[in-house]
């Protein structure tokens, strides 16, 4: 899979020594439109004295080029390695045509409307050096003006109505430019060489102040920002309105902001993302190395998932989790802010939880006006919904959470090609859709869960606006399996409206396709896919997998041993009924958890949840390593009840974190036994004994910190012997793993170690997320494989 790769020139073209005149159309496709491209061929076409000219047609560039073959050899050279930062080659095709006899000058032609099969938008991205300087500079007329870019940042796929991308069909339509702004637009030399959203205090957008309850006026931006900070000082909660929506901002140090926040967006312990100064405000609460550095000044700027330092004065952001989420102010809104604040600043979503974030003026108002003190408006509109991007250096590598403002939605380049356009829709929980064309799949930005009608409609509008934008008419529709997901609800719905093909795709067959793809992998893998859950192709709950994988089909090799989940749903809010269903209840050993149990949530949910077990009464079963998380945690006693999806394996994962870091010698600490038994296929591995054994050393004085290693190390060491296993039958030696249980760092650093030991090749995710936002890439890959007849074909 391309994730932006720098195109090999040497691929197309020889260098020719001659100085005949020839002339030759080029084609460059990427992300080529919005990012300064036309500037730097037009100035690097009149560097070599060609004639010619360069214009956008759909979503591509369009070049043509008239001179000595040598310069024009030399100039493609340059063309694909001194390209713009924020462009993306993807491809460079060059036709030789009939030279003219009277070529005119190099010049920049207006767009075409004309369309072509391959687009590509760039993301929106974080403001440069070059106008963060301007932005400081009190010499500067753009001094302060909070919505300053140029060609290499700024606001892009937010913005655009439609290809091609020029400034009539994006929100900045309506602000017409002044002449100052006008004259950096129309010249080929300045970097603001038409700079869609180009703008200054005295033509582009302008900022608002508005108290809650109150009516809002247009005020200079120094005034509206000034009034901002003074609430921020003052214990205030305040929305802002970003690129992709609103942000929620108060002080991170100040306690009692925090707590009111919390309360207001009903967001009780789900860990808090913030917003710091620069690097040293960082470095003060958080380690930070060179890969981290590197991904968190980065233009797309995510939230980085940093290990925090245990001296942090912000205590109140993470309960209960190891790593903080930290970003770098990315507009000139942030580093107005910021700047004047000189502190750090929670930066959370502006929605209520569970809904989409706001990100039109009246929609904020309505909406945010119980949780904040104001707002900071201004009248830019939004087009396209775009949450933060949420990213971790695991292994030394880039691995993301949540991809969306600044990679959605960069296409991702895959070894195959589709005859037919295929629609994805994702999962249930961070969703995300895929619209996998020709060789290349779009994977949306987070759409978030889809545990209501609101967050539903995003999708849909989120959709409607990328077909639009890539030309996209879906002829095949892939989702899950689960009938109950509101995806697959809707893809039932897209399929009888449209008459077309659905296919429905095994959960962590997706999963294992997703990160085959991101890995270039097209011979089948040995796939560990472990996760919360995902539907079955027996109708159980799946979720601790060991599935020998190509691209078209899977076996299911090894799995957990299917456990109950009293009350359904009610078992993941509530990791002590997975607790209950692991262990024997009747055992000598379970008793003390038991009691435990009875005095936490009373005799009679205890019994009622014992009885749902052995009557399997409302008791799902499910092979889930997510769930065996959650009950590790449960019997530990770190988490019996969950408010957020995970927090019992973070908070599980930062015990055994602590006890890695603790410089205590893991020479004598060895895995809790297991079994793993062969004698049917799929293999079962029984792990009955773990939690039972987890108990014993509790009651033997273990630390909480030291069992939570040695559990880890036990499902390394569970999927070290089960590969090893399946490879002694099937001979792969690859190894794939996927699913939200290995965004654990922990566990990943074991696993590796252990596969390393065995001489397997292991393949992890990087730029597309383990969890269930990868998982529409792999329904895609899986719907086109498995009708390779029709319309799938190796590019």
């Amino acid at each position: 899979m391309s994730l932006g790769k720098p195109f090999n020139c040497r691929q197309m073209t020889t260098v020719t020594q001659t100085n005949q005149e020839i002339r030759k159309r080029i084609s460059v496709s990427g992300i080529v439109q919005g990012v300064g491209f036309r500037p730097f061929v037009y100035n690097l076409a009149c560097q070599h004295d060609l004639k010619g000219f360069v214009r956008n047609v759909g979503g591509l560039l369009d070049i043509e080029v008239q001179g000595p073959a040598a310069k024009i050899d030399l100039f493609l050279h340059k063309l694909s390695r001194l390209n713009p930062p924020m462009s993306v080659i993807e491809d460079i095709q060059a036709l030789n045509i009939p030279a003219l006899v009277c070529a005119l000058e190099f010049e920049i032609n207006k767009s075409s409307l004309e369309e072509t099969t391959q687009k590509a938008i760039s993301p929106d991205m974080a403001t440069c050096d070059d106008c963060l300087q301007e932005l400081f500079d009190s010499n500067n007329r753009r001094y302060q003006y909070p919505f300053i870019n140029c060609t290499n940042c700024g606001p892009r796929f937010t913005i655009i109505e439609r290809l091609p991308y020029d400034r009539p069909y994006t929100t900045m339509s309506h602000f017409g430019m002044c002449q100052s702004c006008l004259r950096e637009y129309l010249d080929p030399k300045d970097r603001r060489f038409h700079a869609q959203p180009n703008a200054c205090a005295e033509c582009g957008p302008k900022l608002t102040f508005q108290q809650t309850g109150q009516v809002g006026t247009e005020v200079n931006a120094g005034e509206a920002l000034t009034q901002a900070c003074r609430l921020l000082t003052n214990s205030g909660i305040l929305a802002v309105k970003g690129l992709g929506g609103f942000h929620i901002l108060c002080d991170a140090h100040d306690i009692d902001a925090v707590k009111i926040l919390r309360q207001r967006k009903r967001r009780s312990e789900k860990p808090f993302a913030v917003m710091m100064a620069d690097i040293e405000m960082v470095q003060k609460h958080c380690h930070l190395n060179s890969s981290e550095l590197k991904l968190l000044t980065s233009p797309e700027r995510p939230i980085v998932l940093l290990l925090k330092l245990k001296d942090s004065s912000l205590t109140n952001l993470n309960p209960g989790n190891a790593y903080l989420g930290v970003m770098l102010p990315y507009t000139p809104i942030h580093h107005l802010l910021i700047q004047s604040l000189k502190r750090p600043l929670v930066c959370t979503s502006g929605n209520i939880s569970d809904e989409p974030i706001a990100i039109d003026n009246d929609d904020a108002l309505e909406r945010l006006s119980s949780i904040v003190d104001a707002f900071l408006l201004h009248n830019r509109s939004i087009l396209s919904r775009y949450d933060d991007s949420v990213a971790a250096v695991v292994e030394g590598a880039t691995a993301l959470v949540r991809r969306s403002r600044g990679f959605a939605p960069k296409a991702i380049t895959l070894p195959f090609k589709t005859k037919k356009q295929i629609l994805a829709v994702g999962a249930h929980l961070k969703n995300t859709f895929c619209l996998y064309k020709d060789s290349r799949a779009y994977l949306s930005q987070h759409i978030g869960d889809l545990e209501n009608l609101e967050t539903l409609e995003h999708m849909q509008t989120a959709l409607a606006r990328m077909k639009d934008l890539f030309d996209f008419t879906p002829e095949i529709i892939a989702s899950d399996m689960h009938p109950d997901y509101l995806s697959t609800i809707y893809a039932a719905k897209l399929h009888q409206a449209l008459n077309i093909p659905l296919i429905q795709v095994q959960h962590h067959h997706a999963h294992i396709v997703s990160c085959m793809m991101e890995n270039n992998l097209v011979d089948p893998v040995i796939g560990v896919a472990f996760d919360g859950l995902g539907y079955g192709t027996d109708a159980t709950f799946w979720g601790g997998e060991f599935l020998i994988c190509s691209l078209s089909d899977f076996k299911r090799a090894a799995h957990l041993q299917p456990k109950h989940m009293p009350g359904g749903n009610l078992a993941i809010r509530h990791p002590w009924r997975m607790a209950l269903s692991h262990l024997n209840t009747n055992s000598e050993t379970a008793s003390t958890f038991l009691n435990i149990c009875r005095q936490k949530h009373g005799e009679q949910a205890v019994h009622f949840a014992q009885s749902q077990i052995q009557k399997n009464i409302n008791s799902p079963l499910t092979s889930s390593m997510g769930r065996l998380f959650d009950a590790a945690s449960a019997v530990l006693n770190i988490r019996h009840s969950a408010s957020f999806e995970g927090q019992a394996a973070i908070e599980l994962e930062k015990y055994g974190q602590d006890f890695l870091s603790s410089g205590t010698s893991l020479g004598n600490i060895f895995p809790y036994r297991y079994f793993l038994k062969t004698d049917s296929f799929p293999y079962l591995i029984d792990t009955d004994e773990i939690l039972p054994q987890i108990i014993t050393d509790q009651l033997c004085g273990a630390s909480t910190s030291e069992i939570s290693y040695r559990f880890h190390l036990t499902i390394a060491k569970l999927i070290g012997d089960t590969c090893s296993t399946i490879r002694n039958t099937s001979g792969i030696n690859q190894v794939g793993l996927s699913g939200g249980v290995f965004q654990n760092r922990l566990l990943i650093n074991l696993s590796n170690k252990i596969l390393q030991g065995l001489d397997f090749e292991i393949f992890r995710h990087g730029q597309v997320p383990a969890n269930d936002g990868g998982l529409s890439l792999g329904q895609a890959v899986v719907a086109a494989s498995q009708i390779n007849s029709l319309c799938m074909e190796i590019s």
